[in-house]
């Protein structure tokens, strides 16, 4: 037996309890991984609510990504395509097991694995950022918002603007290399944007919805490209018009990382590589959002659903 936050019905963070459930047992193509820390990441809260793109069954295990070692004692970062990540040890697919290099910690592999990624392929594949250009990075303290304001710096982007919603995470964002900073709060997200980006607004990252999603695409200029890839505030956006997007040539993109591996090419594994690459010579860095017990999974996900949190949360199965 092994110590798992197993949720049993759907709900709130309060569903995530603390259990002893069996050992997991490799089978032909996987790895079992001896799990030194686990990433959590937004979309564990729409999970154990059932509100994720992929329906949930019970009993479950939440957690898509570990960093740990093999039983032959190799460092690996692992993807986890049908949850079980929140252990002592977890079983993923050799296929999405990635050795860590030594100059690569725990808090920035796990930053990268899927945070780091999501913001790769925002930038490259969905919104094909050319040097020059406006990107706006809402949520820009959150552990995809950390990753992609350094990336669209090191990517040439003319002006990088970053909306947060306190003082301090704004000034996070700027230490990260963010021209200037709104608060995310502004009533009209709209104009805030066109006079934060000096007029020109060619490329939003959006994870928030509601409003925050309707004022962005509303800001950007001809050819301005908006990436949705998440729902925070869980609140729906207005439906796009497809004759407003032709009023402005401009374009609203969706992205979901587990269709990047239906790609040919290994386009996940190009972004992962680069990533480490980039973090190995200091280039990127990941920022720590804390580090919580794996009996007080409870609290991380309280703390994300709160908004207060900054970069990556982790969760210790030691402690």
């Amino acid at each position: 037996m092994m110590r798992a936050v197993q949720i049993t019905e759907f709900g709130g963070p309060e569903m995530l309890r603390p259990v002893e459930v069996p050992e997991p047992t490799a089978g032909p193509g996987q790895v079992l991984i001896e799990v030194s820390r686990i990433g959590v990441n937004y979309a564990d809260t729409h999970q154990i609510e059932n509100s994720y793109q992929t329906p949930t069954e019970l009993p479950f295990v939440p957690g898509s990504e570990v960093v740990g070692r093999t039983a032959d004692g190799r460092r690996v970062a692992a993807l986890l395509t049908g949850g079980g990540g929140y252990a002592e040890r977890a079983v993923a697919d050799a296929a999405l097991t990635f050795p860590v290099p030594d100059d690569v910690d725990d808090l920035t592999a796990l930053s990268m694995l899927v945070q780091g990624t999501t913001a790769w392929i925002l930038l490259r594949k969905n919104a094909h950022l050319e040097a020059g250009e406006s990107v706006v990075v809402h949520a820009a303290a959150g552990g995809v918002g950390t990753i992609a304001v350094q990336l669209a710096k090191a990517w040439g982007a003319g002006r990088v603007v970053a909306t947060a919603s306190t003082d301090d995470k704004r000034t996070l964002a700027l230490g990260l290399g963010a021209d200037v900073a709104v608060d995310s709060r502004a009533a009209d997200m709209t104009t805030a944007l066109i006079e934060a980006n000096k007029g020109r607004v060619d490329v939003v990252l959006d994870m928030v919805g509601g409003t925050t999603t309707d004022q962005s695409v509303a800001a950007l200029a001809p050819f301005g490209r908006l990436v949705f890839y998440g729902m925070a505030g869980r609140e729906q956006p207005r439906p796009v018009e497809l004759r407003n997007l032709l009023g402005h040539s401009s374009t609203v993109a969706g992205m979901w990382l587990p269709h990047v591996f239906k790609l040919p090419g290994n386009l996940y594994g190009r972004a992962l590589t680069e990533l480490f690459d980039l973090a190995g010579r200091g280039e990127i860095r990941a920022v720590a959002g804390g580090d919580y017990p794996l009996s007080d999974a409870r609290g991380a996900h309280e703390a994300l659903r709160s908004r207060s949190t900054v970069g990556k949360l982790l969760l210790d199965p030691a402690a």
